[in-house]
């Protein structure tokens, strides 16, 4: 049994994430959107494939991102990850790392994509600006 991706959900996160009001990606979607639009489509379940399309160009990220992200797998994953040493699907009793070593990992990997993620919204508000200025 497949379980139902919810498009819009996954939208809002990603732009959120991204730190993109939903004013700002009304915007860049064309006249005919409007903020309430967008929140409308951040309640949708399912959004064709065009839409996804043009909204997975202006944040910058994979269609296949918005279809296939399953916040509630990943957070599973994650913490099965960390559950009394096992990894996933094997178990593993003597971790040949440090549980927190882990976490300062991913911490970092955390902060790296927040910094790309932020130069991403300095390059769109910069193309904003550029695009308001004409």
């Amino acid at each position: 049994m497949s379980e139902k991706i919810h498009h819009g959900r996954n939208i809002k996160r990603f732009r959120e994430m991204m730190g993109i009001k939903q004013e700002a990606l009304a915007f860049e979607l064309g006249p005919e959107w409007s903020q309430k639009k967008i929140s409308l489509l951040e309640q949708r379940e399912e959004i064709e494939e065009e839409l996804l399309r043009q909204v997975g160009e202006i944040l910058q990220i994979p269609v296949e991102a918005i279809k296939k992200f399953d916040e509630e797998k990943a957070v599973n994953i994650i913490a099965n990850t960390f559950d009394n040493g096992s990894i996933l699907n094997g178990i593993n009793n003597n971790p040949t790392f440090h549980p927190i070593d882990k976490i300062i990992q991913l911490h970092e990997e955390k902060i790296a994509l927040y910094e790309r993620m932020l130069k991403e919204k300095d390059e769109m508000m910069a193309r904003l600006e550029k695009l308001l200025g004409k």
